[in-house]
């Protein structure tokens, strides 16, 4: 039987010391020898008939190496059954002796699932703020940029007219978003703007029409933004109510998902990070440290939105995770939820989901 030390450790850190009777390790050592032997070729011998001594003194360290492997993950989620240890990173083993025969020990340090305290979150305030309205001059800008994106496309030959032939047109009934800006130079003496042809080519059916879908759009980009500044302001509410010892492993997991985003953004502009944090005067861990402050609220605010879920019972059943998981539509992306963690994090993010919902309907805003 294997004995264990549990030590907790401050933010949530815990080291495992384990110790494991030659007795429980013997078998797993047979079976991993005999599995290696199988795949082994040594002169002489039929691939896999090697006698079993030979096979284990050419394999040396690699067979102790495979027999830690699967030894150190299963004798550590034993030693914590029964505890209140719930990890949430991938253990960190560190061994202390091993060799065939005696004793194996080792420790593991791992994070645990912190303490996480929230306040009385059926009264959180949060009021939705007042949508922005969408005037003419906002349609009549969005217009005039997709106009000159368009213009510049097209054919520059003399005289040409921006309601020519629809073979003289370029790309028609599509927008390219990444066009130049220049506007073509006016021809017949007038000045040319926003037709009939312009819109057609934008996929609408005459101008009017085009102002209308624009309106439209910019309308539910509005009441999406809307949205989702109510749900950061309740989520900042929750943030200031949950109390929590917050693990570092967290913190740099949520820096480096800022970074992520930041990658993406830069790209977008056309530059590599490098370049991006040169232009700004600053070194890569500079900015991790002035963004650390919002990665722990960040953290807080998961945290203490992950336990309300918890007291509120809100759950994602498995038919639930599989519906979002057929509504995806590429396939290589819908193949990466055969594994269980992809599962794991969709599952977490619906539950957060839910939950946030659950609060809007108490804050009243829905």
């Amino acid at each position: 039987m294997i004995s264990k030390t549990i030590n907790k450790l401050p933010k949530s850190s815990v080291e495992v010391t384990i110790t494991v009777p030659w007795a429980d390790m013997q078998a797993l050592w047979d079976q991993t020898l005999q599995k290696m032997a199988q795949d082994l070729e040594l002169p002489g011998f039929r691939k896999g008939a090697a006698p079993t001594l030979m096979v284990e003194q050419n394999l040396g360290t690699k067979l102790q190496d495979e027999v830690l492997k699967q030894a150190m993950p299963n004798f550590l989620i034993q030693a914590l059954q029964g505890s209140d240890i719930v990890p949430i990173d991938y253990p960190k083993y560190d061994l202390i002796s091993f060799v065939k025969g005696q004793q194996l020990q080792f420790k593991a340090a791992i994070t645990n699932r912190p303490q996480v305290s929230v306040g009385n979150y059926k009264t959180i305030k949060a009021a939705r703020p007042t949508p922005k309205t969408v005037t003419d001059e906002d349609v009549n800008k969005v217009i005039d940029d997709l106009f000159k994106r368009w213009k510049s496309r097209q054919p520059s030959s003399v005289g040409q007219q921006v309601g020519g032939s629809a073979g003289q047109q370029s790309q028609t009934g599509s927008i390219n978003f990444q066009g130049g800006q220049t506007q073509a130079a006016p021809t017949n003496g007038k000045t040319e703007g926003p037709d009939d042809t312009f819109a057609k080519a934008m996929g609408a059916n005459n101008l009017m029409d085009l102002l209308g879908k624009v309106r439209k759009d910019l309308e539910s980009n509005v009441s999406y933004n809307n949205e989702l500044d109510f749900e950061e302001a309740i989520l900042q509410e929750v943030e200031k109510i949950t109390t929590v010892e917050i693990p570092d492993v967290l913190i740099q997991d949520e820096l480096n998902r800022m970074l992520v985003s930041l990658q993406r953004r830069v790209a977008d502009m056309g530059l590599l990070l490098e370049d991006y944090l040169k232009g700004q005067g600053k070194t890569l861990e500079q900015i991790k440290s002035e963004w650390r402050p919002q990665a722990e609220k960040n953290v807080r605010m998961e945290l203490g939105l992950a336990e309300i879920a918890r007291q509120e019972n809100v759950s994602i059943t498995d038919q639930e995770l599989q519906a979002e998981i057929d509504k995806i539509q590429d396939q290589r992306v819908k193949q990466q939820f055969s594994a269980q963690e992809p599962k794991l994090q969709l599952r977490h993010a619906l539950r957060q989901t839910r939950t946030l919902d659950l609060l809007k309907k108490m804050v009243g805003g829905s």
